[in-house]
């Protein structure tokens, strides 16, 4: 103003309102702010003093509309005497230059300065501060034009033509957050200097601000370059450089260099617009190929308390996976999770689009890279301490045959590292089922399943699979789980962890107990909240029946009484079935092609060809677990006209475990019992079994030519393939010996022998030969020490095994043992052929002579 006359100094004053008029006028039409929250509690006296982020003019005019909508006082008003504050608004960042404009973070210092030398000459008088926070299109919803999505808030202060544009495009969708008050007169009251009280109002109100706008935007991940120097910085990582460099040789300088390659191709490079954009996108997307997304327990995720670190687990089924729990968190007005993708995804372009929608890259295995190792550890680490969610897969990769894949506990154990390292919020995990009723990859999965090698994903493959938009896919069917607290989960099995000295560097000796059993949970927790949809129901009922086909009103009845069952199993409040009707279920699924007809006279037939039935069993064993109780009922009886209700609980008891561990049955093992008890109640009062009228401990079901003897055969084959496998294994080892195979060895004898039974038996379930089933059942028994390890590595038993082929009898067919006990010995060039093809009797016998011979430890087991 130096050099003006006082004439001129008015008239610019003049200018100045004038143009502030004019502004103020573009606002009102541009900008409809919603006030946050709708009733306000502050009064007017004490003084009232806003503050802004920034001193932006958009802002001021904005935030006095705000103040005229709410009934508030004036924030554009001059003081109006010597007992009014010195002005009535001020901000933290001043925007300094006429065209390349600056942050000035100091300018604010003497506003605050002039408060407080008011202050101290009225003494009587306060001043609220109260922070005021604008948010300009802070989320956008499907209808949302690019534009739109372009020019919503952000986390950095925008230029002037920028929040023009914002106005422009979403000045009615903008919000106005007043936060509560803050007494100046409290402040000073501390007996501070006024400098140390100036940089205390400073570092509250920019930590306020902060927090305000990471709750409303997610954190601060746009400068992606500087979270790599900070994590390169660390103490841990500059050690490991310093180790690689020793260890490998090489300069310090070459070392980080390499450091810094890894950190590359971790971290995610997180943009809010991509993120808007993509939603946008996916919206097309899914009503593209879907016939619309079907979310389901929402208060389990919405009900979470403000301020906690979320973690979002949910099942793997497809790629589509990490786009669809991504859009669906977005949609429901919460910030989108940082997700752990495979180091394969990391292609040209696609990659680089991942990474924006805040995807980070993982390597399959790095156990042997150790500064790879480490950099990743401290990234993931970094994220917790910044409050980002995350998302990962803990079955570490899709799963081929629809049943869940053992859990990998390597992001999981990273989780509760970190917790313990630094137990800054409360850690919740939601568990989230993700069911679909036809799959983008099925066809890539049967060639898989088929013995073809997996192709690697590749940006042609990508371009190839987009001529899935030409096809329907059915309807996706999504639920949130009750969440996992991880501290409660922790307290459970360690109750004094909070004392455990040294969390923050050492690995408490409890850890992996504690990350094998969440890990477990998790897998539980998914299954709790499935979701039975048309296609479900059609494939447990279908490929149960013989030969994979069946008139339509056997197929009608059987629906119906699958559906009963699921539904009086009472194994979660969250579980839910599609309310179809029976036939409406087999007419939808002949639309999305996973059944046929063949029309007859007698009364139409539904079938399933080979590749359709493939395709079945991936949503069969979707929903096993929901059935385990009385499809193990049924099994007792489906060689057996009569049985024990004591030795069907027994052997309940026996075998459940690892029907458990492979199913991931959400029933404690002590109250599997009382399941079988409630399932055999529900089968009585369904005229399926009846009581002997002599001996309450007999149960009987009908005759084997009976429709209710069908119905409940066909229910007993979801856990009926699994005893067959047990059967199988326990064969396999009795009749080697003990102390002579291996695990690896055992597994792939049972891998071959089962495919074999199903080439035999003409099964089209790929699954029924899966290694994994074998190599989970393997470990089971060697957890619970029914099987030990030698020197030499070999798997030793001992009499424990010798009950299990006698039992058999009860259960499996004789034609199926025959079979097994055939070809679970693979004998020496030397053996007798004769030995090889005895009767099933002396197969039996044989069996059982070895392994008592095995346990005595009298003689070697025979060769045949």
């Amino acid at each position: 103003m130096v050099g003006l006359s006082g004439r001129g100094l008015t008239t610019l004053k003049r200018s100045t309102r004038l143009a502030n008029r004019l502004f103020s006028w573009i606002i009102r039409g541009l900008v409809k702010p919603r006030i946050i929250p709708e009733t306000i509690d502050i009064q007017p006296d004490p003084s009232i003093c806003y503050v802004l982020e920034s001193d932006l003019l958009s802002n001021r005019l904005i935030l006095e509309q705000a103040t005229v909508k709410a009934g508030m006082p004036s924030s554009l008003q001059p003081a109006e005497s010597e007992h009014t504050p010195p002005q009535a608004m001020l901000a933290i960042q001043e925007m300094r230059g006429l065209i390349l404009r600056r942050p000035d973070l100091r300018a604010h210092l003497d506003d605050l300065k002039s408060l407080l030398e008011w202050m101290g000459s009225h003494p009587e008088q306060d001043i609220q501060l109260v922070p005021v926070s604008i948010f300009l299109g802070r989320a956008t919803d499907g209808d949302s034009g690019v534009f739109k999505i372009l020019f919503t808030e952000n986390w950095p202060i925008t230029g002037r033509i920028r929040r023009f544009f914002s106005m422009l495009f979403n000045g009615r969708d903008s919000i106005v957050q007043f936060s509560a008050p803050i007494s100046l007169r409290q402040i000073v009251e501390e007996d501070l200097s006024q400098r140390r009280l100036i940089r205390k109002i400073s570092r509250v109100l920019r930590v306020h601000f902060r927090r305000v706008r990471s709750s409303v935007l997610g954190p601060d991940l746009s400068h992606r370059r500087t979270l790599l120097d900070t994590l390169l910085k660390t103490a841990v990582v500059r050690d490991a450089i310093r180790v690689e460099a020793r260890k490998k040789k090489i300069t310090l300088n070459k070392a980080r260099k390499q450091a810094r390659k890894y950190a590359k191709e971790i971290a995610a490079d997180y943009s809010y617009t991509a993120v808007r954009i993509a939603s946008r996108i996916m919206h097309w997307f899914w009503n593209r190929i879907y016939n619309g997304v079907r979310v389901r327990h929402k208060h389990n995720l919405t009900d979470i308390p403000k301020g906690s670190e979320i973690i979002y687990v949910p099942c793997h089924r497809s790629h589509i996976d990490y786009l669809l729990v991504s859009w669906l968190v977005h949609n429901q007005g919460l910030v989108v999770p940082h997700i752990a993708a495979g180091v394969n995804l990391n292609m040209p372009v696609i990659g680089s689009i991942l990474r924006r929608g805040g995807a980070f890259f993982i390597r399959r295995s790095f156990r042997s890279n150790m500064l790879y190792s480490v950099i990743f550890n401290e990234y993931v680490d970094m994220m917790f301490r910044k409050g980002v969610s995350m998302e990962y897969f803990i079955e570490g990769g899709r799963s081929r045959t629809g049943r869940l894949r053992d859990p990998s506990m390597g992001m999981l154990n990273m989780t509760v590292r970190s917790y313990l390292r630094h137990q800054q919020r409360p850690v919740k995990l939601i568990p989230i089922y993700v069911g679909y009723e036809r799959l983008v990859e099925g066809s890539s999965y049967l060639k898989e399943l088929s013995g073809g090698h997996k192709k690697s994903e590749s940006v042609g493959g990508f371009f190839k699979s987009l001529k899935i938009l030409r096809e329907q896919f059915g309807r996706v069917h999504v639920s949130y789980g009750k969440p996992i607290d991880l501290a409660t989960h922790i307290e459970q099995f360690e109750p004094n962890w909070r004392d455990t000295p040294d969390m923050a560097t050492q690995r408490p000796a409890w850890m992996p107990g504690v990350v094998e059993e969440l890990g477990l949970e998790v897998m539980r927790a998914i299954n709790r909240t499935t979701h039975v949809n048309p296609i479900n129901l059609i494939a447990v009922t279908l490929l149960s029946s013989l030969r994979n086909a069946v008139s339509e009103a056997d197929l009608i009845r059987q629906i119906d009484f699958v559906r009963t069952v699921i539904l009086l199993s009472d194994l979660s409040d969250e579980v839910t079935v599609t309310d179809m009707p029976a036939a409406d279920v087999i007419a939808y699924a002949e639309g999305l092609k996973s059944v046929s007809r063949k029309e007859h006279a007698l009364g139409d037939v539904i079938y399933c060809e080979e590749v359709q039935s493939w395709s079945l069993t991936y949503f069969r064993n979707n929903i096993m677990h929901l059935l385990t109780a009385h499809a193990w009922v049924a099994c007792m009886f489906r060689y057996n006209m009569s049985f024990s209700r004591t030795r069907l609980l027994m052997m309940a008891s026996a075998v459940y475990p690892y029907l458990r561990r492979e199913l991931f049955v959400p029933i404690a093992e002590d109250d599997f019992p009382a399941h079988c008890e409630r399932a055999i109640d529900h089968l009585i009062g369904m005229e399926f079994l009846r009581v002997d009228k002599h001996d309450a401990d007999r149960l009987h079901r009908h005759r084997g030519d009976t429709t209710q003897a069908m119905q409940l055969k066909q229910l007993s084959a979801p856990v009926f393939q699994s005893l067959e496998r047990y059967y199988m294994t326990v064969a396999i080892l009795v009749r080697n010996g003990s102390g002579t195979l291996s695990s690896g060895q055992l597994e792939n004898l049972c891998h071959l022998c089962a495919e074999r039974l199903s080439i035999m038996y003409s099964r089209n379930s790929p699954d029924f030969f899966d290694r994994a089933l074998f190599k989970g059942f393997i470990r089971k028994l060697r957890d619970y020490d029914i099987l030990g390890t030698n020197e030499e590595g070999k798997l030793t038993f001992g009499e424990q095994l010798v009950d299990v082929i006698e039992d058999a009898k009860g259960v499996l067919s004789k034609e199926v043992r025959h079979t097994i006990l055939q070809i679970s010995y693979i004998p020496d060039e030397s053996a007798n052929q004769e030995q090889i093809e005895a009767p099933q009797d002396d197969l039996e016998a044989a069996a059982l002579d070895s392994a008592e011979a095995i346990v005595e430890e009298k003689t070697p087991p025979p060769a045949g």
